[in-house]
């Protein structure tokens, strides 16, 4: 990117927050600091009114503002993947939110990328199973959610609980937002559990926003609980041999049950996982059959003895000695 295009980049990304660090500027154009100090200081001399916070970083002063910007055909390609994506991954809320957002870009595009983006829009799909919401669950809540967030307000809802299958009132003060498992999760305070906790979105009803705020920062961070959670408290050991017909079909599954490492053997691809069930892992290599072998633990083999022996008892009614 030559020096005219990056400062007018750096323009709009000031525009883009209410302080923009040094140090973002840089990271993001890949730059030294020292670059990004000449380049503040070119926008100040061609006019701009840029403020700056010792320790902060820079800002635009208030009341200017620069014409509104264009889209690239490529930048508009790349809102139409994400409004695809927004389309099947998100709830109603955010999804009407999101349908109003691209009428008002493709609005202000010019002709040539309308017409690019209707080529594109009737050509690109994004598949998933069904997923039928159950009448108890209006699915409209992320937009109240991502509220909270950002207005650290507490939120009050009633909870189903997939463990007992009971419903139970919960407040909690929202840390995050998180998509895993082909769900939207809320970690946050629980106020009843006095921990952070693990909501699905999608087991939430009747959910308020409170008219009281909450301080972040006296919990730990959702991140971190995501990482510990992810990982387990208690960890062990397994290791598997399948074959190399098969591995190449074991695809991301196998980082789901906690693939720690991956090596080629005679007999096929060594795996190594570390995860606190081995119901989940046991059940995952009984689809394999006889192309894949336990090494380790006796307990992890012994688990896929037990399923195959419940398996075929299940199917042919005759037990097995």
């Amino acid at each position: 990117m030559n020096r005219i295009d990056r400062l007018s980049a750096i323009l709009i990304q000031l525009q883009s927050k209410k302080v923009v660090t040094a140090q973002h500027i840089a990271d993001r154009f890949e730059i030294s600091l020292r670059t990004v100090y000449r380049d503040i200081r070119a926008l100040e001399e061609a006019g701009v009114p840029i403020g700056a916070e010792a320790g902060k970083g820079y800002f635009l002063m208030e009341g200017y503002n620069l014409p509104p910007v264009s889209f690239t055909k490529e930048e508009a390609g790349a809102i139409l993947m994400a409004s695809k994506l927004a389309e099947k991954h998100t709830d109603k809320s955010i999804q009407q939110h999101f349908e109003e957002a691209m009428y008002k870009i493709k609005a202000v595009l010019k002709m040539q990328e309308k017409d690019y983006l209707e080529n594109l829009e009737q050509n690109i799909e994004v598949l998933q199973r069904p997923n039928i919401t159950a009448e108890q669950f209006p699915d409209h809540f992320l937009a109240d959610i991502q509220s909270a967030l950002a207005h650290k307000k507490v939120l009050s809802f009633e909870y189903f609980s997939n463990y007992n299958g009971q419903y139970n009132t919960r407040q909690a003060e929202p840390l995050g937002l998180c998509y895993y498992g082909s769900h939207w999760h809320m970690i946050g305070f629980c106020r009843m559990r006095q921990d952070l906790r693990d909501f699905r979105t999608d087991r939430i009803t009747k959910l308020r926003v409170l008219d009281e705020h909450y301080d972040p920062g006296k919990h730990q961070s959702y991140q971190e609980y995501l990482k510990t959670f992810m990982r387990g408290t208690d960890l062990r050991e397994s290791r598997i041999i399948v074959s190399k017909r098969v591995s190449r079909h074991l695809g991301e599954q196998k980082y789901y049950f906690g693939l720690a490492e991956e090596k080629e053997v005679n007999d096929g691809v060594e795996l190594k996982f570390m995860t606190s069930s081995f119901r989940g892992l046991s059940r995952w290599l009984l689809m394999f059959g006889s192309e894949v072998s336990i090494i380790s633990p006796d307990t992890l083999k012994e688990d896929v003895q037990k399923l195959a022996k419940e398996t075929f008892e299940h199917h042919y009614g005759s037990k097995i000695a």
